[in-house]
């Protein structure tokens, strides 16, 4: 299964490894399309993939970081 997500990130986690704990934790490959970051704020536009259940749980813990994800797309 894909995901295709744009990510918003806000500065407190500039300084954790959000997305290479990502695909640690979860077993997902990711592509990074176009991404930007700075010291009060980040946006990233990815393809996400993996099994479903693994890509679910890796959705929730980036809203559980406090990352916002938007224009979520499966399998694009």
């Amino acid at each position: 299964m894909r995901i295709k997500t744009e990510l918003s990130f806000p500065g407190d986690l500039k300084d954790e490894p959000i997305l290479c704990n990502l695909c640690k934790k979860f077993d997902i490959l990711m592509s990074i399309l176009e991404a930007s970051f700075s010291t009060e704020i980040g946006w990233a536009i990815i393809i996400l993939e993996g099994r479903e259940e693994d890509l679910k749980a890796s959705m929730d813990y980036l809203k559980n970081k406090g990352v916002k994800a938007e224009n979520t797309q499966e399998n694009p």
